[in-house]
């Protein structure tokens, strides 16, 4: 997260769409991003997830199928989803979520990837 400041852009609506398990964020820009439950669950900025530092990630497994059960705002800066399978500790930034959304093929794309490369799978065991 790099931070907030005059030029981060702020979501103007915030949609959840459960039946396709679909964010949908639209930002003061114009710029609006459709995020699917499982790609945020895979990409949560918790420390669970990322780890501590770099090389400390854990390959998300198995969340192909994760629902967002609950949504809170963090202050005025950020959302906090609760996910199916218990997760509940990503805080996701107007920054982080902007940043993600720009780069959200090639950050999937990626993850495929690594998944493959591990010969894990993308379905819950």
């Amino acid at each position: 997260m790099a931070g907030l400041d005059k030029n981060t852009p702020i979501p103007t609506e915030i949609k959840l769409h459960q039946t396709s398990r679909i964010l949908e964020v639209a930002f003061n820009d114009g710029s609006t991003f459709s995020f699917p439950y499982e790609f945020l669950r895979v990409f949560s900025p918790s420390a669970e997830v990322r780890g501590h530092g770099h090389g400390q990630e854990v390959m998300q497994v198995g969340k192909q199928d994760v629902t967002i059960t609950g949504v809170e705002p963090v202050g005025s800066y950020a959302i906090q989803p609760s996910f199916s399978d218990g997760h509940d500790s990503g805080i996701y930034s107007w920054d982080y979520l902007f940043e993600i959304g720009k780069n959200q093929d090639m950050l999937w794309t990626r993850y495929l990837q690594q998944l493959a490369d591990a010969g894990a799978s993308r379905q819950a065991l």
